[in-house]
């Protein structure tokens, strides 16, 4: 009893040994600044702060109504929460494998023959009533079980991650299309003023007909511009129903059951929080999850590793075993057995020196993803910079030729009801100042994506529940 005793206490000692390296992250190219960034204004510190409800930037009510609704709606991403309570329970199993496992029995046989399996004419039936209580305990040595835990506990740690990830690229994706919705909204209203503005040319110029002042080309011309408009205005709807139903789906409702009313009024340009780059690695949900896997491969190399190293396992049986009930648990009838066993496996044909490979190639698998996830989001945030930026210059230049365009629409109508150019100058000016009034729209469109887009590749609001960085910089207004 003495020398088991001892040998337990060794057990213990020895217990918590890890094999494999401990996890270092990857290293990685950080830039010290966004290169698209340069000739921004910066904004106050006091302006930093991004709600983690980020889509509130846009100050949208029903924008904000719609994103509270995907977490517990969007069927993506109850996906990725289900396979995170997958994950929980995966670690929360390897985390049990650590400890011993206890188990009992009840049982009761009747047997005739030599070990039950030969009857023999006249031998006496024995009767074995059986109660017994036993427990088993590997001893993690050489660390497999520990880095086993570790591996799941970081996988789910990435699945969390998957989590944040999947919501916030569904809410990007309903805010882009809603966004849209509202441009859509507001092309559909120019267009609906335009056709009231046709329609009295039309009406002007086919009374100049009637007059003699006009020619039947200009009427022709006044008809053809006013029922393109019409279907360009038609047209519209098409992109208008596909972006409803978009929405509908990512709210996880049926497209035949979910409206938008038109709203009048657009939503704003937003001012958005730009931290320093070494902070996306820690803000993008992505990224920690790339990160998170390649720390559970890291693990995992632990494991492959201790299968080179015997297995010790103790186990401990022990019960009583009599032929009647009665005197079942009488003290005389009681057995028990401990003790440990050691199991090595002596020749595999290289079976656990392939383990160990594979599990250094997904390690360095992991690694390269981990690197790629990276270089993908400064990409992601320089785009949407640069998008910002240019789009913010291309706007400026618009109203100016939309405001250039109106003028020349204007000069030229007073200049045919004066009778001194045709209806053919007039379409030219009306096409004109239309497109340059659309053009200006579609542009405040794709500011409006962009800064939906740079929100995303930034990380959204803090997907960790962590206090924002401090004195962090903010897109503005062009520095002049």
């Amino acid at each position: 009893m003495k020398r088991t005793c001892i040998s337990l206490a060794c057990l213990f000692l020895l217990n918590g040994c890890a094999l494999g390296p401990d996890f270092l992250r990857p290293k990685v190219a950080v830039p010290e600044a966004y290169r698209e960034a340069e000739g921004w204004k910066l904004a106050e510190p006091r302006e930093d702060a991004l709600p983690a409800a980020w889509w509130e930037a846009f100050g949208d009510p029903v924008l904000n109504g719609l994103a509270a609704q995907v977490e517990i709606s969007n069927q993506n991403v109850l996906a990725a929460a289900a396979q995170f309570r997958q994950a929980q329970a995966l670690a929360a199993g390897a985390h049990a494998a650590r400890f011993p496992t206890v188990g009992t029995s009840l049982s009761s046989t009747r047997s005739q023959g030599a070990s039950g399996t030969t009857v023999t004419p006249g031998a006496p039936v024995r009767t074995a009533d059986r109660f017994s209580l036993t427990s088993s305990w590997e001893a993690d040595l050489w660390g497999r079980l520990g880095r086993a835990e570790e591996a799941n506990a970081e996988a789910a740690q990435a699945s969390a991650a998957d989590l944040a990830a999947a919501r916030l690229s569904a809410q990007a994706s309903l805010a882009q299309n809603y966004l849209l919705l509202r441009i859509n909204d507001a092309q559909q209203r120019l267009l609906t003023r335009t056709i009231a503005a046709y329609q009295r040319s039309w009406e002007i110029t086919r009374n100049r007909y009637q007059a003699g002042v006009a020619s039947q080309a200009d009427v022709a011309q006044a008809e053809a511009q006013l029922k393109t408009t019409q279907a360009q205005a038609v047209d519209l709807g098409v992109q208008r129903s596909q972006l409803e139903h978009a929405i509908a789906l990512l709210l996880g409702r049926l497209p035949s059951e979910f409206r938008l009313a038109p709203v009048e009024a657009l939503p704003a340009l937003p001012r958005i929080p730009l931290a320093l780059p070494s902070a996306l690695l820690e803000r993008r949900p992505d990224v920690a999850a790339a990160e998170r896997r390649v720390a559970a491969a890291n693990a995992q190399i632990g494991v492959a590793q201790a299968a080179f190293f015997p297995t010790l396992t103790l186990s401990a049986n022990g019960g009583y075993q009599n032929s009647e009930w009665a005197n079942l648990l009488a003290t005389s009838h009681r057995f028990w057995s401990l003790g440990p066993s050691l199991a090595l496996t002596l020749f595999d044909a290289g079976a656990r020196a392939a383990q160990k490979d594979q599990a250094v190639a997904a390690y360095d698998r992991t690694v390269a993803t981990y690197r790629q996830t990276v270089l993908a989001a400064f990409q992601e945030v320089e785009d949407n910079l640069a998008a910002l930026r240019i789009l913010e210059e291309e706007k400026d230049i618009q109203l100016g030729a939309a405001k250039a365009a109106d003028q020349f629409r204007s000069l030229t109508e007073n200049q045919y009801q004066a009778g001194t150019v045709s209806f053919l100058n007039v379409a030219i000016a009306q096409a004109s100042a239309l497109t340059a009034e659309r053009s200006s729209l579609d542009i405040l469109g794709r500011q409006l994506a962009a800064s939906v887009g740079l929100l995303r590749s930034l990380g959204g609001g803090d997907w960790r529940e962590k206090s924002a960085p401090t004195a962090a910089p903010v897109l503005g207004v062009q520095a002049k």
